[in-house]
Order: C-alpha cells, then structure tokens, then sequence
C-alpha cells in the first residue's frame, strides 16, 4: 500500500500540474473582466457618521478649521522645486554622515559604511494647512501641517568581517505639525536672524526597513518598540518648549545695536590751555562723545577767563560695543559772537578699561588726530579724566549649557523679579514701535512724544498715515529704578502747512513703570485716552547695572 500511494501521488503531480496551467492560461486568455465601478463622490452632508468618521483625518485643516490658510501655492512650488531640493538635501546628508560613519570604522569589526543609495524619491512633502499668529514682538510665528508619505530610495551598505550587509528604509511616512519662528526681525537681509523651530505634538514616523531582503518592522513587537521609542527621542528633543534653533545671521549683527553698559565720565581739570582770547584768558568748556552714538554731544559749563580750569563734573555714556568704541573729548574756548575755536582734542579707546575699574587718564591736547602731522609742534595743555566702565548684568542665558540649537527650552517674555533690579543704577528703555487707528480732525501726520521726568523725546513725523511705524528707542540713564514713577506717550499731528490749527492730539496714555521695574520689560499694546479706536505699541525695558 504504501508503495502504490507514492506511485498515485506522483503520477497525480504529473498529471495535475500541466492540467491546472492549462485551465489557468485558458481562464487568464479568454475571460471577460468586469467593469470598473467609477466611485461614488458625495457632498460631505450626505455623508452617514460613519462614513464621515472614516474620512476626517484626511480633510485638510484649512476645512476644518477656519485658523489655517490654504496653501496650494507653497505646494506647488516645493513640487516643481523638489528634484533640486533632492540632490541638495541628500548631498547635505552625505557630507553630515560621513564624519559620523568615521568614527564607527575599525569598532565592532566594521570595515565600511556608506551609502549605496541616496535618494528622497519623487514624492514631496504637502502642507495641508498653515496658521500664523499676530504677535508684539519683533518675530513671524507660523505653524504649518506637513505630511509626507514618500517613497525614498535609501540603501546604506555595511562591510563587516569582508560581508556586506545592506539595509534599506522604504515607504516613510511623517505627519507633523511644527512651530516655525523668525527672530528676531532686523533690517538686515534676509530680515531675521534666527530660525527657531519646535514640535506642538507628538509627530507620526511610519517606515519600514529591509535588512538581509526581509522587512524586520514585522517581527511582533520590534515595531511598536521602534516607533515608541522614535517619538520620545524627538520629544525629548523638539517637543515645546524645548527649541532647535537655526542662526541665518551673525549674533554681532543683531547685538551690536543694544546697549551693553554705562560709561561713567568725570571731568576733573584741565591745565595750560592756550590763550585765544586778544584781551583775556579763554573761556574754556569741554565737549564729550562716544562714537557711533547718535546722541547730541555732552557739555560741561562755561568757566570764564581761565586757562587752568576745574570742572569735577559727572557725565554717563551709553555703551555699546567697548572693544571699538572711542571716547572723543574737544575742549573749545567759548565766544559770545562767532563760531567757538576749539583749544584741543583727544581720544581714549574703550578696549582700555576694566569693567568697574576706575581709571584716571592725564591727556595732551592735540590740534587734530593726525599723529603723523610733525608740523604742530604747540603745546595746547592737557585734560584730566576719570572713566569707569559698568556693564550691565547679564540675562540668563539657554537651558542646561547645550550646544547651540539642540534641546534648548523657549524662554519666556518676562523676566522674573530680583532684589538687584529694585535697587540701584540702570537704564530704561522706551522703544514706540507704532499705532493703528489714528485718527485726526484736520489732518493726519502723526509723531509720538515720549514725557518722562520733564524730558520730552518725540519721534520723527510720518504723512498721512493712520497706521504709524516709527520703531525709535529713546533712553533715560537713571540712578534709581523708577518704581512709583508714570511715562507719558502722546501721539500728535502736525501740519506740514501754515495754519491756524498747526498741532492736533491723536490720543494719549499713561504707563505705570512698577510693572517694568519687576518684569525688565513689557511688550503691550495699549488704548489711546481721547481716541476713538487708536493703539499704540510701545515696548519698555529696565536694565540694571
């Protein structure tokens, strides 16, 4: 028995296999195929709750929520772009990779590693919405939805023990929504300096990856461990307020213009100054100015009929870059009819001083800063200074010293309160960013005037306009923090012509500067007084020294 049922199995084999080709080639050659059912479309209110279960996640946002814009034109262009931004992002992956497989070289007998294949494939990825928020600070925040399910061509080839091991990603699929900051905005191109970025959510990573010709994302457990574990790395990462950050410009291009301390000046004496005066002795006073400041000059007073003077007067200087900026002193002799002649000048660069450190400087007066000039041979006196440069203290910096743009935390606006700015010298800064909605009876050239402690500071005037933008800061060296102290902003309008009516009040508001002192600075817009609907952005900081 056993012998006959292998004979029938065998001849049964022969018989059926030829048998079963021949009815299936039969079959595939002259069967009719079925029609194709076009799909059914449907307006979305027709649609049964299921039906509309099954399909919400693929509406796109800017359907289901009025916040986002619809951007078909943003991804046009990445698909008209995206074989150019293939080669470059994958030529970006390269040159970043190998310095990485480097190190691996020579360890656990690896012998090589590369890239046998490199490509993003031809699908790119597709916004399927984008909302951008309205601030006060100097930044563009927008959050975009991206989804991508690629086809990426991507083989990286190893060589251990003289095998070589391929492993290939395939079918990726990444949905995320992004927050994409510009900041600070700067009238430098390409207008921001940073590019800060950070997750909202949770990102989506789908993918699959053959290793020795098998897909090992199906071995039971080993994917969801995969993408557990790829979700809680870019959180830790990237999740807010944890930042990455992008620098596009040079820090010195944006710090440069912000105020890093105060130069205290005390002009002591001078002696030996020449004599311009036919009947008399000179009247002397000195000029003093940092340069690159826009300030008008300081000014000591007037002593009459001297040529040994003695001032002691105090002066403070804003400082903002110490290793190039210079101290220019001119000492002039002062006429009562005429332009004043000038006894003398000297320069001491900023880069001398010690922070804190007080410093006496005995200067011979010079007739002008050519040193290389062996004509001027007359003594014209000398000029006794004390300078002592304070710095401001410094904010807090990043979270937990890493390196630049990874894992950084969002800092907030404010800073929090301290005993050392509630006591002690600083400078306050008032920077009229502009106003929305003014409006006037007459006319509309609107100019702010900042009023504090009867000093009156105003921006230059814009014509006919209802929505300034001046951006001018005005600054006030203060010995104490101003903490039961009010600043004044008024927004006025001027007429260009002769008239009767030539200055109109657009509107006015009062800001308590206790909540400056506390804070280091606040960001509002605020109401104008006798306006209809006028706003006036102002951004106020203390900095201590």
């Amino acid at each position: 028995m056993g012998f006959l049922s292998t004979i029938f199995g065998i001849l049964g084999f022969a018989i059926g296999l030829p048998l079963g080709l021949v009815v299936g080639f039969y079959l595939f050659v002259y069967s009719q195929p079925k029609d194709v059912k076009e799909p059914v479309i449907k307006p979305l209110h027709e649609l049964d709750t299921r039906a509309l279960q099954e399909i919400l996640p693929e509406i796109p946002l800017w359907i289901k929520s009025p916040d986002y814009d619809r951007v078909d034109w943003l991804n046009k262009f990445v698909l008209d772009m995206w074989p150019y931004l293939d080669k470059a992002i994958c030529c970006n992956i390269r040159s970043t990779a190998e310095p990485m497989f480097a190190e691996y070289i020579g360890k656990y007998k690896i012998e090589a590693i590369e890239f046998e294949k490199l490509s993003l494939g031809t699908l790119p990825p597709t916004v399927h919405g984008m909302k951008v928020y309205e601030t006060n600070e100097k930044e563009l925040v927008m959050e975009p939805v991206i989804r991508w399910a690629g086809n990426p061509n991507i083989i990286l080839c190893l060589r251990v023990l003289s095998l070589h091991i391929k492993i290939q990603l395939v079918d990726l699929q990444i949905f995320m929504a992004p927050r994409i900051k510009l900041k600070p905005l700067v009238p430098t191109f390409p207008c921001f300096a940073n590019i800060v970025i950070s997750l909202m959510e949770k990102p989506h990573v789908d993918f699959g990856m053959k290793f020795l010709g098998g897909d090992i994302m199906s071995i039971p457990g080993l994917y969801r461990f995969v993408q557990e574990t790829i979700k809680k790395q870019i959180a830790n990462m990237y999740l807010w307020p944890h930042t990455f950050e992008i620098p596009i410009l040079d820090s010195s291009t944006v710090a440069a213009t912000q105020p890093v301390g105060i130069l205290h000046v005390k002009v002591v004496r001078a002696t030996k100054l020449l004599k311009m005066d036919f009947l008399g002795a000179s009247d002397p006073y000195v000029k003093l100015k940092l340069s690159g400041d826009t300030l008008p000059a300081k000014k000591t007073t007037i002593i009459r009929k001297n040529l040994n003077p003695v001032w002691n007067e105090n002066f403070k200087l804003i400082v903002k870059d110490p290793e190039s900026q210079i101290l220019h002193f001119q000492v002039y002799d002062w006429d009562k009819v005429g332009a004043h002649d000038r006894l003398g000048m000297q320069l001491v660069p900023l880069n001398l001083l010690k922070p804190q450190e007080k410093k006496e400087f005995v200067l011979d007066l010079l007739k002008h800063t050519d040193i290389s000039d062996h004509q001027d041979k007359k003594r014209r006196g000398q000029l006794v200074v004390e300078l002592t440069f304070v710095p401001f203290k410094e904010e807090g910096g990043s979270f937990d010293g890493l390196p630049n743009g990874y894992g950084r935390i969002e800092s907030g606006v404010n800073k929090g309160s301290n005993d050392n700015a509630l006591s002690g010298a600083g400078l306050l800064s008032v920077i009229v960013q502009g106003a929305e909605d003014v409006e006037g009876e007459r006319h509309n050239n609107p100019y702010a005037l900042v009023i504090f402690r009867g000093e009156k500071k105003k921006t230059k005037m814009l014509r006919k306009t209802r929505n300034p933008l001046w951006n001018e800061e005005f600054q006030f060296m203060l010995d104490e923090p101003p903490l039961q102290e009010k600043i004044h902003i008024a927004v006025m309008s001027k007429r260009t012509g002769i008239s009767f009516w030539s200055k109109e009040s657009l509107g006015h508001v009062q800001i308590n500067l206790n909540d400056v002192v506390h804070n280091g600075r606040i960001n509002e817009k605020y109401h104008l007084i006798d306006s209809r609907n006028g706003v006036i952005h102002v951004e106020i900081r203390w900095t201590t020294v």
